[in-house]
């Protein structure tokens, strides 16, 4: 007989070799004895799907309920999120504005990243946000979630694929928004910097009415608008390093790329110049155009003197014009509004069954600017690099300082404006559902249908065969750039005039060389799921507790290439795109057996079929033992994986841009090859990608020696295998897998091939990584004198290995570096980090102080990395000093009193000692400063609002 998708999920769960059949054929039953008198209350945990007395199960689960997150001072859940002590390497804040995700927030539990962190709502999956992180990882959009609506936040900490499926190898976030409010709240609270800028403005209504004991419906509607204004880096000038490329004052020069925009950095080598960089056609040097001594120079151009342009602090050692380009034109966070509703309706059609619909609609609006493009950096499509190397000003051009002969050029196009990306994101979360009672079994069931679609319109970005055409109208370029309408209908002989006559051009000019251009994406899930519980028999600590469920969904998702980087032509922006679409069935089942009073034993097994991944098993066993009350050991074991995403594996591709050095220019002799550079990187899908597979250990240990003390310690580790990631650029790099344009060779270097324009990558399964640490929380409640009401709350997350292994046999121990920088910003991984909360309660008045702790990083790309440090000072030395990341602090401050029972007063005060982020050369996710200490680069936030209850 053929086997079924359905017979296949079915025969290892319920066999009896399975877990499920296991537990319950050897597990001794008791006969069923009478409850005692009072039902016992019982609550849902995630992480669990049988509903139980006790929170604490054997897995480790960090709950936040409203108070923690009022306490915590933050405006949204997910700044609240990504401060936490679990998030770690590959999380997606929000202030990263120009990377592939912007407009979303994301967290990555232990450092596996945004993909393998699954986002529930209510215990049931969200459709991921439509722009994929690095433009691979699909993860959920932290933003959708309702601030006001939200009753408690669990965060499961060890992998969850055993009952949640695909994407929960990290962990699980489940936020679970309120049920059964009845009455009306209303909410304001306004923000600003110390700057006065950075206006966070929040209005909320909750209002519900209903209840289901009595009235059997209840109903609640949740409206919670924001506003946040941009904050500027150039307003943030007076905190040294903050926001800057010109980094010469803290030791660094253009050799690092750190030492001003417009730098002429060798040989054939110079930055992009608000006046223009000329290279001399005969001795391949680059020189400003500026320059009233000229170089070989058949025109001057006294016009384009630095002096006219800027008054920033000149003397490059070549003599190019400097500016710093990022001070002057990006965001240490972009401008966003939005709006969030939430309703729930429940209706008790009888005493036993209980009819339920939930709405979320979500929309954003958010705009982030940066600097002006350049002309001369190459891009790739999935056909290929394309350099933009040897765009020049043609013989012709009247801005040619070597008038007769073809020039090339670095130019900053500050006349055609900062490139700005302006971002709509429209959310929407329907679930249809019922809960009841059959013959024993507690059931839920749902229909859930989800979608994120968003939309992205650029400006300020370059035309590559209209730049060069307007620049050197040869006959090649001319013919290039025929089939461009806007180009088509400039009248002939038009040239762009840059830098001092850049008035001269004409808005028709302007429309052809950087019209508006965009994309949209669209991701979808329709689910409908069933579960069910109940209690058999009896066994010598409690009852057997059995739970058994199964869904289909449909997953889709589409992203449509932006207009132009389908053939490479947009100078300076990466191709992405993707298409696909697959089924998913699953069956699962989970026991529960508490086999002695102190001894609590549980299994559970899903089984999954992937119509483009085949098929999955994942079981999970855990244990708790409670020898006396106040002390428990528990443990968990489990399988996990993940799918290889639409992404990774569907139709499309991916050209963007990283960092990394040049090992075999430097070897040269080649100076500025010697430290990390912007390069392109064109990675291909790939359609024969097995999912990950992954194993998940946790033990640890609960103790509350005192009545007012907890101690929880939990040490964990988890192993990956297959794991889905671009091929590291540096291997590809060593292994030849690059493009190189020969022109940019410096002169008097033999064997000197050229700078690299495009590195290629494919996404492969990695051998595998290694992820082992500790957390430790700590509880404690104290008076001072008479005075009572304190609590002292801590948790601390330690890396003691974050070890990836290539297919090669090689492999690199991230933890506590500044690796791995081929996933989001570049962030590092840190080996500490932690949550402090000192907090003081007593009747009206309620008081915080928060401390938030990362741990310094090593500047390097990986523990023992051979090559060293991976930035430098002008002189060589390793950089920062000890070539080491400082560590990071804040400590934030909240306040709330309630004058009248509905009307309560709050505040908070973020980054109080008003503390500057470390310097931080490396990262691509902010400027001279790491993403996780965004706050260090804001500076000091009030906070101040008011709810009152009717």
């Amino acid at each position: 007989m053929k086997e079924t998708v359905l017979t296949r999920l079915l025969r290892p769960l319920f066999a009896g070799g399975g877990a499920l059949g296991l537990a319950t054929l050897a597990l001794p039953l008791h006969a069923q004895e009478a409850h005692p008198a009072g039902p016992i209350a019982r609550v849902e945990v995630t992480g669990t799907l049988i509903r139980r007395a006790e929170a604490e199960t054997s897995s480790s689960v960090l709950t936040l309920n409203r108070a923690d997150i009022e306490r915590s001072g933050k405006t949204t859940v997910a700044e609240l999120l990504q401060t936490l002590a679990v998030d770690n390497q590959g999380s997606v804040p929000m202030s990263f504005g120009n990377g592939f995700a912007a407009g979303a927030s994301g967290i990555s539990l232990r450092g596996l990243g945004a993909a393998s962190t699954l986002v529930l709502i209510n215990g049931r999956r969200v459709a991921p946000y439509g722009l994929a992180d690095d433009g691979q990882k699909m993860f959920a959009d932290l933003n959708i979630i309702p601030s006001e609506a939200i009753e408690r936040v669990e965060v499961l900490k060890t992998g969850a694929s055993s009952l949640y499926g695909s994407d929960a190898i990290a962990g699980v976030v489940n936020v679970i928004l309120r049920r059964d409010f009845v009455g009306t709240s209303v909410r304001a609270s306004h923000g600003q910097s110390r700057e006065r800028d950075g206006n966070d403005s929040v209005v909320a209504v909750t209002h519900g009415f209903g209840d289901i004991d009595n009235d059997r419906y209840n109903v609640l509607v949740s409206l919670e608008y924001g506003r946040r204004d941009e904050i500027w880096l150039r307003d943030r000038a007076d905190r040294g390093h903050i926001g800057r490329i010109d980094l010469r004052n803290w030791g660094y020069s253009a050799q690092q790329a750190l030492g001003g925009t417009g730098a002429i950095v060798d040989n054939n080598l110079a930055g992009s110049s608000i006046v223009g960089n000329v290279r001399n056609p005969d001795t391949l040097d680059y020189v400003s155009r500026g320059n009233p001594a000229g170089d070989g120079f058949t025109r001057l151009f006294p016009g384009a003197a630095c002096s006219n342009f800027t008054s920033h602090p000149q003397g490059d050692p070549l003599g190019g014009c400097l500016i710093d380009s990022t001070l002057v034109y990006n965001q240490v966070q972009p401008g966003q509004e939005r709006i969030n509703f939430f309703t729930r309706g429940a209706l008790q059609i009888n005493p036993a069954w209980q009819a339920y619909g939930e709405l979320n609609l979500y929309r954003s609006e958010s705009e982030s600017f940066t600097t002006p493009s350049g002309i001369h950096g190459s891009v790739g499509y999935p056909g290929g690099p394309v350099s933009n190397a040897a765009i020049a000003l043609g013989p012709t051009h009247p801005d040619n300082p070597y008038f007769g002969s073809t020039a090339r050029l670095r130019y900053l196009a500050a006349d055609v404006g900062p490139r700005v990306s302006s971002i709509e994101s429209d959310f929407i979360r329907l679930v249809a559902g019922a809960k009841g009672e059959v013959a024993g079994w507690e059931i839920d069931t749902g229909l859930l249908f989800s979608q994120n679609e968003v939309s992205i319109e650029r400006s300020g970005f370059l035309q590559r065969d209209v730049a060069f055409a307007l620049l050197n109208p040869s006959a090649a370029n001319v013919a290039a750039a025929a089939g461009n309408p806007g180009y088509a209908a400039l009248p002939p002989g038009t040239f762009w005039r840059i830098a001092e006559s850049a008035g001269l051009n004409s808005p028709a000019l302007y429309a052809a060389l950087a019209p508006a251009i965009s994309n949209d994406a669209k991701t979808r899930i329709a689910q409908i799921d069933i579960k069910g519980s109940r209690e058999f028999g009896k066994l010598a600590g409690g009852a057997l507790g059995v739970a058994v469920g199964g869904e289909f969904r449909r997953e889709e998702a589409t992203l449509a290439p932006t207009t132009g980087t389908g053939r490479g032509n947009i100078i300076g922006l990466g191709y992405s795109a993707y298409d696909g679409a697959r089924n998913v069935a699953a069956l699962y089942g989970e026991v529960l057996a508490p086999v002695r009073r102190t001894l609590e034993l549980s299994a559970a097994l899903r089984g999954d079929h992937y119509s483009d991944a085949g098929d999955s098993y994942t079981p999970k066993f855990g244990f708790k033992w409670s020898p006396v009350k106040s002390f428990a050991a528990r443990g968990t074991y489990a399988r996990g994986f993940r799918a290889p995403s639409t992404a990774e594996n569907g139709v499309g591709g991916l050209a963007a841009f990283s960092t990394a050095s040049d090992p075999l220019r430097c070897n040269l002799g080649v100076a500025s090859a010697c430290d990390p550079a912007s390069v392109a990187v064109i990675t291909s899908p790939n359609p024969a990608l097995s999912p990950e597979k992954a194993r998940t250990v946790n033990l640890g240990v609960i103790w509350d020696p005192y009545p007012r003390t907890n101690i929880a310690i939990d040490v964990w580790e988890i192993k990956r295998k297959n794991e889905i990631n671009q091929e590291q650029i540096d291997a590809a790099i060593l292994a030849g897998r690059v493009a190189r344009d020969p022109s940019t060779a410096a002169a008097g270097i033999p064997g000197d091939p050229g700078q690299i324009t495009a590195v290629l990558a494919s996404y492969v399964n990695s051998a595998s990584s290694e992820v082992r640490g500790i957390d430790v929380e700590f509880r404690q409640g104290f008076s001072i004198g008479k005075v009572s009401g304190f609590v002292l709350d801590t948790k601390w997350t330690h890396l003691t290995k974050w070890l990836r292994t290539e297919q090669d046999g090689s492999s690199r121990d991230f933890a506590g570096t500044h690796g791995n920088c081929d996933v989001t910003n570049c962030i590092g991984t840190p080996d500490d980090r932690v949550n402090f909360r000192l907090s003081w309660e007593k009747d009206v008045w309620k008081v915080s102080a928060n401390l938030n702790f990362r741990g310094n990083l090593e500047n390097t790309f990986f523990k023992d990395d051979p090559e060293g440090c991976a930035s430098h000072f002008a002189n060589a030395d390793d950089a920062p000093t000890g070539c080491e990341l400082p560590s990071f602090t804040t400590v934030d401050l909240t306040l709330r009193w309630m004058p009248r029972p509905k009307l309560e007063v709050f505040g908070s005060v973020q980054n109080v000692f008003d503390q500057i982020a470390p310097l931080d050369p490396l990262t691509y996710g902010a400027q001279a400063y790491n993403p996780l200490d965004t706050q260090g680069a804001i500076g000091r936030f009030f906070t101040a609002g008011v709810r009152y209850r009717f």
